[in-house]
């Protein structure tokens, strides 16, 4: 029997009753939720609490503990576990980023945020340590039969457009601020990751919570004037050598993964799944490689899906697996028909696993 979990991706406005059912009717057990407010960070409150989980209840923030239990609590009403939460809102570590004034309280935030995490049961906190963020995507009909999906050009976007003082993860937190964020080299970036991981994870492991880093997206070695960390598969292992601690893992991405120039997702997939290092894992299939790319739908991309969740199984990977987005198909709901179609794959091919059939014909 596969130790693999089926789980569902959902922002923030969509914590309610009705995705939680549409999670479950698509087989869902798991869930990865973003609490984060990407475009300020203020502190959301509930007009009606019984139908947005998401918004906190009035005068409570979104990131206490009592909020998150009781998110976790109506999850499991529903059949569903939440695993974890993605992303800290860059409101509140944008000096951690930056190595600024604010980093010292930021940090202590951060710590709390964990541990509030640990509380609720949640196992997993996936971040993304990046200055530029994910950015410079744009949305075109360009997947199977003309559905709407996500693509990446650099040569038709300003790729080294530095980045505005004040500014950090698409997320404008000083708006009186004026000229370009400070010069900072590769070293000096994987120095301030350094730092954050070896203060944040033994709050991390003491609270019972992994820390997962996601790859850069779009997976190139420097954006808008910023480097970036992990944008070829073997640099996923300098972030694991900062600490043998259990609770430092990857949100392993699939789709970031592929984009790469070189490397091999397969042999990655089986490096650090059989490390036992992946907490969770993107299940996105692409087509193309930095500097251009689409996301395709999960059965139509150059990665061999199959082979990819054969390996997972053969390593004993028993985390969650999402697709954390995917093509849209043109119906009325088309977020929610493009998830399905992706979940019932999955579900399809786990059941397989179950079944003990081969899924990788020559693969491995």
């Amino acid at each position: 029997m596969s130790k693999i979990k089926l789980g569902l991706g959902l922002y923030r406005h969509m914590l309610n009753d009705d995705s939680f059912r549409f999670a479950r009717q698509c087989g869902c057990t798991h869930l990865v939720v973003h609490l984060a407010d990407y475009y300020g960070g203020q502190i959301v409150t509930a007009t009606d609490e019984h139908t947005n989980y998401g918004a906190a209840k009035a005068g409570e923030e979104i990131w206490s503990e009592r909020s998150m239990k009781a998110l976790q609590e109506r999850a499991n009403h529903f059949g569903l576990t939440i695993w974890a939460i993605e992303n800290f809102s860059p409101a509140d570590w944008y000096d951690v980023l930056l190595d600024g004034p604010a980093r010292a309280a930021q940090m202590e935030t951060l710590k709390t945020v964990i541990r509030n995490a640990g509380a609720a049961g949640i196992r997993s906190f996936g971040y993304n340590f990046s200055l530029a963020g994910v950015w410079g995507h744009s949305k075109e009909r360009a997947a199977r039969g003309g559905a709407l999906g996500t693509c990446f050009d650099a040569e038709k976007l300003d790729w080294r457009a530095p980045i505005p003082a004040g500014e950090v993860w698409n997320m404008t937190y000083d708006p009186a601020a004026r000229g370009l964020q400070p010069r900072v080299t590769s070293e000096q970036l994987w120095d301030r990751l350094r730092r954050f991981l070896r203060e944040l994870l033994p709050v991390a492991e003491q609270a019972g919570v992994e820390l997962a880093l996601h790859p850069d997206d779009p997976p190139m070695q420097g954006l808008r004037g910023t480097p970036r960390l992990v944008w070829q598969p073997e640099l996923y292992r300098d972030v694991l050598a900062v600490s043998d601690s259990p609770s430092n893992k990857l949100e392993f991405c699939m789709g970031s993964v592929q984009e790469m120039t070189h490397g091999d997702l397969y042999e990655a997939l089986r490096e650090y799944a059989g490390a036992g290092r992946i907490s969770y894992l993107h299940f996105r299939n692409v087509s193309g490689k930095v500097p251009r790319y689409k996301e395709v739908f999960v059965d139509d991309g150059d990665i061999d899906m199959l082979r990819a969740l054969s390996i997972l199984d053969a390593c004993g990977f028993d985390g969650v697996i999402i697709p954390d987005h995917t093509p849209e198909l043109t119906c009325d709901a088309p977020w929610h028909a493009g998830m399905a179609f992706a979940l019932g794959y999955m579900r399809a091919a786990l059941q397989m696993l179950d079944k003990g059939l081969a899924l990788d014909k020559g693969g491995e």
